[in-house]
């Protein structure tokens, strides 16, 4: 199986792309990607898409995610994490005033939706370049804020100027950022010191393989099937003829989707496509100005 997704607990040190490119390597694929970094200093969950799945990423970039993060109270660094250079260090008498209690208080404060600056060490990018390549040369240049969404947030232990927070969060929230945030808060400044992604979509750690045995599992083991990789999105079975008419990428009207459903489908969401066989052969995206449906792809059967 050379069409699927590969879950991989990602180790410190290594860059996302070197995972990717190891992946390759052992499932002796051509093409292989990620479904959002992970900074080298951090560990955790890495979905890794071969084959035809590299398709399907861009139904994960924006999905919801979790983490485990360590936030150092007192310092802060150009990057918002340990691996940057510190740009600011709290009064130790100052820190040394600041109570779990204060904590748990500005921590709870960045639950729900709001706006959040990206770091300028980040793979954003500016004028064609990413931030992080424009502030090794010095340009420290500041995106606008995002909107961003944190459905949770709780802290699991504190030992100040050390805590650890559970973090479940939007697509495109950098906890690099919330780190620095809260030292803001609290007015003592503050980087990120650990994380560990636990958490993209339905994809779990505990679903995730350690990269140095992967290639010795078997490939059921190891390849999550293109079939089983999208159950968050609404699904369609379709009869021979239609997987037919669309293997050809030949218009779907509404009408011909909803014939084969019996319930409405969510509007504004992506469609799994199903062939008789109960194997995916298209996502497909309802035109907001016809009564018909567009391909956002279509895979070979």
């Amino acid at each position: 199986m050379k069409d699927g997704m590969v879950l991989i607990n990602k180790p410190e040190g290594i860059s996302s792309a070197r995972v990717v490119s190891q992946v390759k390597k052992i499932f002796h694929v051509k093409k292989a990607g990620h479904t959002g970094t992970l900074d080298p200093f951090a560990t955790g969950l890495l979905p890794v898409a071969l084959g035809q799945a590299t398709r399907l990423s861009r139904f994960f970039l924006g999905g919801a995610k979790r983490y485990r993060a360590t936030i150092t109270l007192g310092i802060e660094t150009d990057t918002y994490d340990r691996t940057g250079r510190i740009v600011h260090q709290a009064d130790p008498e100052n820190l040394g005033a600041i109570e779990p209690e204060q904590v748990q208080h500005a921590v709870a404060g960045f639950t729900g939706r709001q706006w959040q600056t990206a770091p300028s060490f980040s793979a954003l990018k500016h004028q064609g370049q990413p931030l992080y390549k424009l502030a090794r040369q010095g340009q420290m240049i500041q995106k606008p804020a995002r909107p961003i969404e944190i459905f949770s947030i709780r802290m699991t232990a504190v030992n100040l100027p050390e805590f650890d927070l559970d973090v479940h969060c939007s697509g495109g929230t950098y906890i690099r950022s919330l780190a620095h945030d809260i030292g803001e808060q609290l007015g003592c400044g503050a980087h990120l010191s650990g994380l560990c992604r636990t958490g993209v979509s339905h994809f779990t750690l505990d679903q995730a393989h350690e990269l140095d045995i992967l290639s010795g599992l078997p490939r059921d083991r190891s390849v999550i099937p293109m079939t089983d990789c999208l159950p968050f999105l609404p699904r369609i079975q379709v009869d021979d003829m239609m997987a037919e008419k669309i293997s050809h990428g030949m218009k779907l009207s509404d009408q011909n989707v909803r014939s084969c459903r019996t319930e409405p489908l969510p509007a504004g969401t992506p469609v799994r496509v199903m062939d008789p066989e109960d194997r995916l052969i298209a996502v497909i995206e309802a035109d907001p100005d016809k009564a018909e449906y567009n391909y956002c792809c279509v895979f070979s059967r």
